[in-house]
This record gives C-alpha cells, sequence and structure tokens, in this order.
C-alpha cells in the first residue's frame, strides 16, 4: 500500500537530529514486520490518557503489535477514558496552578495528571464497581487470573458499553480484548484498581492470592518469548520508560544467564522514545547500548532513541506504519 499525506510529510520534512531519528525507527519498525518478526510495545507515563488508543488501536487491529507491556495506569486509564470522557477536565495552566488550586481540585474528586483531570466518580468508581463483581467471582470460585484478564472479562462481557463516551475503536483495550492481546503489566499493585484491590484484601473481602501475581508475569513472559522468538525474532519498541520497558526486558537475560538457555536470541529491534535525559542510573535514561551489557540486546540489534516527547513522536510513528 502507498503511504498517505502523513507519511510523505514525515519522509519530506524530516531529515535531521530528532526527526531523522523518528523515521529511521519507523522504517526500522516497518522492515521487521515485513521480515516477519513481532513486535512488544511498552508503555509508561500517562499515554492512556494522553489518547495514544487513537493510533494504537489500530496498530492491534492490523497485527503491527503482538504483546504488550504497560503500567497499570495505562491499563486502566484507557478504560475511563472510555466511559467517562465528558466529565475529564482539561486545565491548560497547569503549569502555574497554585497549591490551593491543587487541592481545589482534589476537594472537587479530580485527579490531574499533567493537563488532564481525572474523575474520580465516573472513571475511577465506575470501574470499581464492576470489577468488584467480577473479582467477587473469581474469589468465590477460587478462580486466579491475571490484572489484564480481568479487565478483558470486564470488556467482553458488555457491561460497560452502557457508559461508552468515545468510539470503542479509540480504545486500544477494547481492540486488545478483542484480539485477546498478550499483555504484561508489572508492578500493577501501585495503580488506582491495584490499590483498590489491595484494600479488599487488607479488609478480608479477597484474598491476594486471586489476583496472579508479578512472578507469574515473568514466568508467562518467559514461556511466551520462547515460543514466539525463532525466525526474525521480536522487537522492543519502548514509549518512556521505568517498570513497562525494564521489566519485559529483562527476560532476556534472565532466560540465557538463569536458565542457561544460551540458544535463546536478543531482542532484535530496539526503540526508545524518551525525553529524559542520559543521566546516573536512570532506565529511562540509558543509552541503548548500555543494554548490551546486560545481555538484552546484541551489537547488531537495529538501534534507535528519540528523545522528544511520547505523545508526539508515538503517533507520528504508527501514522507511517499505518500507511496514513
Amino acid at each position: 500500500m502507498s503511504k498517505g499525506p502523513i507519511s510523505q510529510f514525515i519522509e519530506n520534512n524530516f531529515l535531521h537530529f530528532n526527526a531523522a531519528a523518528l523515521v529511521d525507527a519507523a522504517k526500522g519498525y516497518e522492515a521487521h514486520l515485513l521480515e516477519k518478526g513481532k513486535m512488544m510495545i511498552t508503555l509508561a507515563g500517562a499515554m492512556s490518557t494522553a489518547e495514544l488508543g487513537k493510533s494504537l488501536a489500530e496498530m492491534i487491529r492490523q497485527d503491527k503489535v503482538h504483546i504488550i507491556s504497560c503500567t497499570g495506569a495505562n491499563l486502566e486509564e484507557d478504560i475511563m477514558n472510555l466511559v467517562a470522557h465528558h466529565s475529564y477536565k482539561r486545565v491548560p495552566n497547569y503549569r502555574d496552578l497554585s497549591p490551593q488550586e491543587e487541592w481545589d481540585l482534589l476537594e472537587n474528586h479530580y485527579n490531574r495528571v499533567t493537563d488532564t483531570c481525572i474523575p474520580e466518580e465516573e472513571a475511577f468508581r465506575r470501574l470499581q464497581s464492576h470489577l468488584f463483581d467480577i473479582w467477587n467471582k473469581a474469589d468465590k470460585n477460587n478462580e486466579r487470573y491475571f490484572p489484564h484478564e480481568f479487565m478483558y472479562q470486564m470488556i467482553l462481557s458488555g457491561d460497560l458499553e452502557q457508559y461508552y463516551e468515545i468510539d470503542p475503536k479509540n480504545s486500544w483495550m477494547v481492540a486488545a480484548a478483542e484480539k485477546n492481546l498478550p499483555i504484561v503489566v508489572p508492578g500493577w499493585e501501585d495503580s488506582t484498581m491495584g490499590n483498590i484491590f489491595a484494600s479488599y484484601c487488607i479488609k478480608g473481602e479477597f484474598k491476594p492470592t486471586t489476583m496472579k501475581s508479578g512472578v507469574e508475569y515473568m514466568m508467562w513472559l518467559a514461556d511466551w518469548y520462547t515460543k514466539n522468538c525463532a525466525g526474525k525474532g521480536v522487537g522492543f519498541f519502548q514509549i518512556g520508560g521505568g517498570i513497562a520497558g525494564d521489566f519485559p526486558i529483562c527476560v532476556v537475560p534472565m532466560l540465557y544467564q538463569d536458565m542457561e538457555m544460551h540458544d535463546v536470541p536478543f531482542w532484535s529491534y530496539f526503540c526508545q522514545i524518551s525525553d529524559s535525559t542520559t543521566s546516573y542510573g536512570s532506565y529511562s535514561g540509558a543509552v541503548p547500548n548500555e543494554k548490551i551489557t546486560w545481555g538484552k540486546l546484541d551489537i547488531t540489534t537495529p538501534k534507535f532513541i528519540v528523545e522528544s516527547d511520547a505523545t508526539i513522536v508515538a503517533p507520528l510513528i504508527f501514522a507511517y506504519l499505518l500507511d496514513l
């Protein structure tokens, strides 16, 4: 398929510096897919609240992403935007807010993410009521699932459709649920729904073991990787940094060094989008070559780093891959 006007504009105008790195990364991603490689996308930050679903959902539908690693916040906030979008509040002057104005937002049940405030009642509590029933059923039946599997159950049940306030085609979680896309959610416990689940466990209403753990996610990922790394292998497209990126990338050195599976290939493509500056000990600020020393990337792995705002870069790369 020929490239559309957005892709043509990128190719004609993004010629140097971070703009050129964006084009190189997009073309590298495209080449990886054309050679039958698979791709993991990792979501850190608040990409769901930034409505990345508008482009990521179509990437999922077109099989241009095969597995996702994300924070618990990104897992839930895409669904929150789906069911409570009209009640969100944008604060363009967020840089100028006083402590009192921040307190006023809290008092009015708004939780601010940069320039966007998530409404507690319409978003958090709406999901909580439905998830409670799903968690409770599993707990009573001694069934155990991963955090994303509970979210998939809620979406596929159709119970949330009455609340939809955006076109569901713009929800990456809806697209993922419909495809049963593999998802890894390290550190899910620090998300809003993770906190809520923990509170029920503290009160003795649920067993902590009803929710499968991060160790089990790593075990599951090790099995998935070994089954999917043949041929061109698996690429790694990292948006931001943090646990969403560091957790899954470690599966390769774990398999090689700790499981002594010396035929396991390295990640076969790597791209990081981050505006984090290179710094001491920072995962987000580490250059790709550092990952060679940890047994994550090979010397020959195509490596790209785009030092810019992911809310700008990621949709443009996705647009290129979708031939827009």
